[in-house]
């Protein structure tokens, strides 16, 4: 049991901080492969520059601030939605449907930060759900985040790539599908 006055829901925050941190963050980048150049390059623009020696790189790093508690949430919270969207049906049902929004409203009145629901309320309000089918909740997701972003001054995800960024699951037997079951321990 947590210790009174705090959050209970913490720990799981704290899951998703973690594994968001460990998921690739970019994946359709290709790996630094400044070493297997060709000898001769026939192009007309401009050779580019080598990348810096990894101690600058290292130094450069070392400047980044750690991310604040509200950030890590935050990054959990849009990398859950986000996974979320992407294993989404492409037709759901009516009751899928329901659970997208009511899953937005809860966020917006549960979410840990009071300013950040209180906003997302405001998001909300003036973009609502769009959960239709798979593509249409990932990308008014996207938008959405996009929307959050600009207000706090960061960059713009572009939403074409929502599904490179955030794509399905790997799952074996459509294991990840939203459908469900009865059976709470299907093994026991």
């Amino acid at each position: 049991m947590p210790p009174s006055g705090s959050n209970p829901l913490e720990s799981v925050f704290q899951t998703v901080a973690a594994f968001s941190r460990r998921l690739l963050i970019a994946p359709d980048t290709a790996p630094d492969d400044h070493r297997l150049r060709p000898i001769l390059s026939l192009s007309l623009s401009p050779p580019r520059p080598p990348p810096p020696p990894s101690e600058v790189l290292k130094e450069k790093d070392a400047k980044v601030a750690p991310l604040t508690q509200k950030e890590e949430v935050g990054r959990a919270t849009w990398m859950l939605l986000h996974t979320i969207a992407a294993q989404f049906p492409d037709e759901p049902t009516r009751q899928q449907k329901r659970d997208a929004k009511e899953l937005m409203a809860l966020i917006s009145r549960l979410y840990p930060c009071k300013e950040c629901a209180d906003h997302f309320k405001e998001v909300l309000k003036a973009n609502p759900v769009q959960a239709g089918s798979q593509a249409e909740f990932s990308q008014w997701l996207c938008y959405v985040h996009n929307v959050v972003n600009r207000s706090l001054g960061k960059t713009i995800f572009p939403c074409q790539r929502v599904n490179a960024r955030w794509g399905k699951l790997d799952c074996p037997e459509r294991l990840c599908d939203l459908e469900g079951a009865n059976d709470i321990m299907p093994n026991r």
